[in-house]
């Protein structure tokens, strides 16, 4: 019995050094509700950047990696309750996500109580702002990022805008940067609307929104509705039904999935900027990605594919910076000011707020029918069609902590 007992000691012990010595990233994201779409693209993004940035050994300086999936399913208490899980039995060195951002808001003072690092996935600006701590490292953009980007391709003196967004962190971040980059470069916002996240009637709205810029006599280079939106229902469609250009108004908005690129098929030549479509970038690396995507998923990759590759290229990179450490301080310093590489090309975390700063694409939509977007299914689409790549240096992202 005392044998038993011994060996199975020894055995345990042996399993907890080996567990101990591995590379614990936890994915705790939304895989249910309405933002799962995102939520599988990003871990099947972190998946293939890890594969890239290992040369396929899923090991990074000798330690394996172990890559722990939880889905928070859009519940804040449920993703803090799974984050504190992360870190004090998985003993996970980092977490990434969640990418709702209110979401991912309630999960950040966790990694400040364990001393962890924490990758949220969500935009809002507060996440790398007045909620941040100095454990938030933020790879994706942020909403002034989306902003800046549109208000950079469209802004110059005479261009008028109107704005409509959804009532939350996303929506009102969004357009606080957007107004303040569109301002900068000469544009004027004229009126800002705000809708309950899960609206679905955008007649009274949009009726507003045409009044706001229909009699305006100082728009000479232009009258623009920009939306700032994120999930199934898009007041595009409903804006566009009610013909805003019999008063010489034009719709604009940001880039995004695949899925909702679908519906951009009614909106030929409408200008945006974005944060990532596989026909963009010309580099080694987005050729890889878009190779094994289309071999592994008949498809190809999206908007936030890229995204969780990106992710897991700065914890790659970070972790050999450091010299294989997964020490928190180790990683807060070998991660601010990281400059790395990933399928958008060049990104560097800023020291300041630990946000990646990043190219963005100005596009213009073009209507095309598509056969490789999805597995087995053909479609008419908006094509956002490159005009071209605005550096990061470009686009002046506020520091708000």
């Amino acid at each position: 019995m005392k044998r038993f007992i011994l060996a199975t000691a020894i055995s345990l012990s042996a399993a907890s050094l080996h567990a101990a010595d591995s590379i614990r990233i936890a994915h705790v994201t939304d895989f249910t509700g309405g933002l799962a779409p995102y939520a599988e693209q990003l871990h099947i993004g972190l998946n293939l950047g890890f594969e890239y940035a290992t040369e396929g050994t899923m090991t990074i300086e000798g330690r394996d990696l172990e890559i722990i999936r939880k889905d928070s399913q859009l519940d804040p208490a449920r993703a803090r309750a799974l984050v504190e899980e992360a870190f004090a039995e998985d003993d996970a060195h980092i977490v990434v996500g969640p990418v709702a951002s209110g979401v991912a808001l309630a999960t950040l003072p966790l990694a400040e109580e364990y001393e962890r690092i924490i990758m949220p996935e969500g935009v809002a600006d507060a996440i790398t702002g007045s909620e941040w701590n100095r454990y938030v490292f933020r790879i994706g953009r942020n909403s002034s990022q989306d902003a800046v980007s549109n208000a950079v391709a469209l802004g110059k003196p005479g261009v008028c805008v109107s704005t409509i967004a959804q009532d939350y962190a996303f929506g009102r971040d969004g357009v606080a940067a957007y107004k303040e980059a569109m301002e900068a470069n000469g544009g004027k916002i004229v009126h800002e609307e705000y809708l309950p996240t899960d609206a679905t009637d955008f007649t009274a709205a949009a009726q507003r929104l045409f009044d706001s810029l229909k009699d305006r006599t100082d728009c000479a280079e232009g009258k623009h509705i920009f939306a700032i939106w994120a999930g199934a229902s898009n007041p595009l469609g409903r804006i566009q039904d009610l013909n805003p250009g019999r008063f010489g108004i034009s719709l604009a908005t940001g880039g995004n999935i695949l899925a909702a690129l679908v519906g951009y098929a009614d909106f030929p030549g409408m200008q945006g900027a974005g944060f990532y479509y596989f026909e963009s970038p010309d580099n080694e690396l987005n050729d890889w990605l878009v190779e094994k995507h289309f071999e592994r998923h008949n498809a190809a990759p999206d908007f936030f594919t890229a995204q969780g590759f990106a992710q897991a290229m700065a914890i790659t990179e970070a972790i050999r910076k450091s010299g294989g450490s997964t020490d928190t301080e180790d990683l807060i310093a070998a991660l601010e000011g990281l400059v790395f590489q990933t399928p958008k090309g060049e990104m560097e975390i800023r020291a300041e707020d630990h946000q990646a700063m990043q190219d963005m694409y100005h596009f213009e939509i073009e209507v095309e029918e598509r056969t490789d977007w999805f597995a087995n299914r053909d479609v008419t689409a908006g094509v956002p069609k490159l005009i071209r790549v605005i550096d990061r240096k470009e686009m002046d992202i506020p520091v708000r902590n």
